[in-house]
């Protein structure tokens, strides 16, 4: 009697999920230890993925837990990596569990570039295994009882959580096995069947009658809700709607069965007959519809013996009055079993293979907080290196220190020839020259990068416009156009970089144009730069003044605070805080990360005091310079000035102004190499994002071009053809009476066999040339009827042929046939049917049948083909 219903395993297409897997991880992760054990554990999941979904399954407990481990771990990587079409692009292929296909395409199937898709499917396979598992359960002990109720219940808590979250893990309609009509009826099939198996259990125990009727009662309960949700959907396999009907039925029975007891014990011996009644008709009925399904032989024989001894007693004894089936009291119910919760893990030996790798929140507001933090180094460094720059524009501007060393008027000053060796140490004007030649270079790379890069996502999309418009409604996947918003948006902000660096090397180039020449000076040796610089009288005897000394002790504070500078700028560069154990630990506590505010806390203890320097080192050189500068009005004032001197303090001036200029556009050029490299690396990373999101495109576009061409194929490849009039229509032109018997199905023809063109009928004789054809001489034809049109592609018939005809399929001649009609043909048709040794009577030329020629006739003329029986279809 116990026939338990379990559910096909859905089968899934191979995918490598080591390869995208180990490039997001060496895209992410600095190279070392930790990248390549997180790229070793990629492959040991690609493994588990196949050990899982790449192979057939017993149906055992360690198949199983394979199963779980998967499920885990595609539960414990969701939130460490962005699977999406966009990023880590990984297409899972599932076909569907019931659909078997047809001759011209396979089943059917759905591809979706999504993690929560992979995780339903495998859920749905757990689910599935489970409820195999405990189909094949010994229901005969305790053990196999408590295992089978365990495993439904866990596969209607599968199935009902794929119900509940389907939606929106697929963002899309999913294939009809995982629709949640689909999952939600399974759900409810496992309890049922897990609430029968308690049923059974109760039974084996002998618990009391009461009992086990409201288990049965409530078994029944399920089956029958189980029945009316897929009653009118073509969802299911064919066969579990019968069994649904049939275990309704039984468990209804086994309930007035048991009750019937408890009213035999009650002394209510009238209620025990009607329950046995009704428990008689529900069995007899199962028996009857559902006998090839469920064998209820036994369950039978036990309810007609109980009825009989019951109808005996109570005839001979009792005598009391049996009510009707509405009159007798409900029974109870009683739930044993509930859906098992899904709560990951759900594997007991489960292990992350991916423990080490913090979770993608983490990853994401780590990196939000080094672009704080590089904000925040950068703006300090920035503040001291203007502070610097004007500085030394402040000084080139009163010619120190080179002023207070020109007292011979004839000598290159000692700072001037400090700064001419540092330029010509660091390649002079060589160095720029060839720094902004390879400007250009490096910025076409850049550009045709990212051009290519554009170039595929617009050949792509172009291509999906293209069969979006020829297919329609059909092309049912997300359209590029939306897709590639995101990248769109990247490339275009890196367009936007890249006008930006252009414009600055256009600013760098002039710069260095109006002050090439200067810089060229400072490269000459000593004795042309001397020559080059013009001489003037001996100035005035300052070097042992006041004011001079007061100059000289003010340069040397400010080339200590530069000093300082330089250090405490490496000393910005060089601080480093892992933040991961601080966004782990508020990710645990509160379940989310307020980065912002964890951010700034963190930045303003690390930096505060970095900060604090940085503004008295800008206010200690605000206060040099003022004083520079008084300092140095009183030093011109002593000083003997004429032409001679103020042209030679003027190119002196030109010339640290000239060495400052060369400093600064060497840092700006080398900086802006590295810029163009670095973002050669970025713009590459960008190439192989819009590569691979393309390729996995096209693989989807092939997918779903090849599921579209099946379905076409499934499609009839022509509408319904008419009925022929002959078989519509009487020879009197009156529709023929309905039949109530069954017609008989015409053969599919099957391929492309050619077929020999169609038999010609033999001529429709009507009852009046019937009758006077007994006067007609007899080698003279009857008349025929009006011929029917031709059927297409037939050929026309010849002169003095009988009318053509379209033939319906062969029927089969035995008489009792519902389509059969013996309808005597002439003997020119078939000789040996109408002999006189085969006939039980001889022919009459007066008496003929309704329909029948004059017998015998000659053959018909005209005729291409033997002449076979004909029989109209009814």
């Amino acid at each position: 009697m116990t026939n338990f219903i379990s559910v096909q395993l859905k089968k899934a297409a191979e995918v490598d999920l080591a390869k995208p897997l180990c490039k997001f991880i060496q895209q992410s992760y600095p190279g070392g230890d930790a990248q390549a054990e997180h790229c070793r554990a990629a492959e040991e999941l690609s493994k588990l993925r196949k050990s899982a979904l790449g192979r057939p399954l017993d149906k055992h407990e360690s198949a199983l837990e394979t199963l779980l481990r998967y499920y885990d771990q595609l539960c414990s990587i969701e939130p460490k990596f962005p699977f999406s079409e966009n990023q880590v692009c990984v297409t899972f292929t599932w076909k569907d569990a019931f659909d078997k296909g047809s001759l011209f395409g396979g089943s059917a199937k759905l591809a979706l570039a999504s993690l929560g898709y992979e995780k339903t499917c495998v859920l749905f396979n757990c689910g599935a295994l489970a409820s195999q598992i405990a189909a094949e359960q010994n229901l005969d002990n305790d053990e196999g009882l408590k295992a089978a109720a365990k495993h439904y219940q866990f596969a209607s808590g599968a199935f009902q959580h794929i119900k509940d979250t389907v939606l929106s893990a697929l963002n899309r309609e999913p294939t009809v096995d995982i629709s949640p009509d689909t999952v939600g009826t399974l759900s409810l099939i496992m309890l049922a069947q897990a609430q029968e198996v308690f049923f059974l259990k109760a039974t084996r125990d002998k618990m009391k009658d009461g009992i086990i009727a409201k288990l049965a009662n409530q078994a029944a309960d399920y089956y029958g809700d189980a029945y009316k949700q897929c009653q009118y959907k073509d969802t299911l396999p064919k066969e579990v709607f019968p069994v649904l009907a049939a275990k309704h039925c039984i468990m209804q029975a086994n309930a007035e069965y048991h009750q019937s007891i408890l009213a035999k014990q009650q002394k209510k011996f009238g209620e025990e007959i009607g329950r046995l009644q009704h428990a008689a008709d529900l069995v007899k009925t199962v028996a009857s519809r559902y006998d090839e399904y469920i064998n209820v032989k036994d369950l039978v024989d036990k309810i007609n013996r109980a009825l009989t001894a019951a109808k005996k007693d109570n005839d001979f004894i009792y005598h009391d009055r049996v009510p009707d089936l509405k009159d007798l009291e409900s029974i109870g119910k009683a739930s044993l079993v509930k859906s098992t919760p899904v709560v990951v893990p759900l594997s007991q030996k489960f292990t992350d293979l991916f423990e080490k790798m913090v979770p993608l929140q983490v990853q994401q507001s780590v990196s939000v907080y080094n672009q704080r933090k590089a904000d925040l180094v950068n703006r300090l460094i920035a503040q001291m290196r203007e502070a610097t720059n004007l500085a030394n524009g402040v000084l080139a501007s009163l010619n120190l220190p080179a002023a207070i060393e020109d007292v011979s008027g004839d000598t290159v000053p000692q700072s001037i020839l400090t700064k001419s060796k540092s330029v010509i140490e660091q390649g002079g004007i060589q160095t720029v020259d060839q720094l902004i030649k390879d400007l250009p270079e490096l910025l076409q790379r850049n550009k045709e990068i990212l051009d290519e890069s554009l170039r595929l996502l617009d050949e792509e999309e172009a291509t999906d416009n293209d069969l979006r418009t020829k297919f329609k409604e059909r092309w049912q996947r997300t359209p590029s156009n939306e897709l590639y918003k995101p990248l769109r948006a990247e490339g275009a902000n890196y367009h936007s970089i890249l006008d930006k660096a252009v414009q600055a090397d256009g600013q760098v180039r002039e710069r260095y144009q109006s002050h090439r020449d200067t810089i060229a000076l400072l490269c000459k040796p000593e004795a042309e730069l001397n020559a080059a610089i013009p001489s003037a009288n001996p100035a005035k005897t300052l070097q042992g003044s006041e004011v001079v000394n007061v100059l000289r002790t003010l340069l040397a504070n400010l080339d200590e605070v530069k000093k300082e500078r330089e250090q405490l700028e490496n000393d910005l560069k060089s601080v480093n805080f892992d933040m991961t154990s601080k966004f782990l630990t508020a990710l645990a506590q509160d379940g989310a990360i307020n980065e912002e505010a964890i951010s700034v806390t963190e930045l303003d203890r690390i930096y505060g005091s970095y900060t604090q320097k940085v503004q008295e080192s800008l206010k200690k050189q605000e206060e040099l310079l003022k004083n520079i500068q008084n300092a140095h009005q009183d030093f011109s004032k002593m000083k003997q000035s004429n032409n001679e001197s103020n042209l030679r303090e003027e190119v002196l001036k030109n010339l640290a102004v000239a060495n400052d200029n060369f400093v600064e556009l060497v840092a700006n050029l080398k900086e802006g190499t590295k810029f163009y490299n670095e973002l050669t690396e970025i713009l590459l990373k960008f190439q192989n994002k819009c590569s691979d999101i393309v390729f996995a495109r096209k693989t989807e576009r092939d997918e779903l071009l090849k599921d579209l061409q099946q379905s076409i194929a499934r499609e009839p490849s022509a509408p319904s053809i008419p009925l022929p009039t002959y078989q519509t229509t009487s020879a009197g032109g009156s529709k023929p009476a309905a039949s109530s018997a069954p017609t008989p199905a015409p053969r599919t023809m099957v391929g492309t066999k050619p077929q020999p063109p169609a038999r010609p009928p033999p001529p429709v004789i009507s009852a009046a040339s019937s009758s006077s054809s007994t006067s007609a001489p007899s080698g003279t034809a009857p008349a025929a009827a009006p011929a029917a049109p031709p059927a297409p592609g037939a050929s026309a018939p010849a002169a003095n042929t009988a009318p053509s005809q379209a033939q319906g399929p062969p029927y089969p001649t035995y008489p009792g046939y519902p389509g059969y009609c013996q309808m005597p043909m002439p003997m020119g048709y078939n000789p040996y049917m109408y002999g006189q040794y085969n006939l039980p009577y001889a022919p009459s030329p007066v008496y003929q049948n309704p329909g029948q020629a004059p017998y015998p006739t000659p053959q018909q003329p005209g005729y291409l083909f033997p002449q076979q029986p004909y029989y109209p279809q009814q």
